[in-house]
């Protein structure tokens, strides 16, 4: 399983970055931008993908890897 994968707001815009790494992997002019990129990354190494809003809090995880506690219900 790799890094979880971050977008947070950097400056006028959005940013990738991996949990604990102190660059982001790369920057984007807007949000929708900054998550396709991160979800296909977090889909490749089997990871979580964390999406903060523009207060910098968390407002959405989706997760692509083995889920240890994965949604109950099942409609998807």
């Amino acid at each position: 399983m790799g890094k979880n994968q971050h977008v947070t707001p950097n400056g006028n815009g959005w940013q990738v970055i991996g949990a604990g790494n102190s660059k982001a992997t790369k920057l984007f002019g807007t949000q929708k931008e900054a998550i396709d990129y991160g979800r296909d990354i977090a889909k490749n190494q089997q990871s979580e993908l964390v999406i903060h809003g523009t207060n910098g809090k968390i407002r959405d995880k989706d997760s692509y890897g083995n889920d240890p506690y994965p949604p109950k219900d099942m409609k998807n």
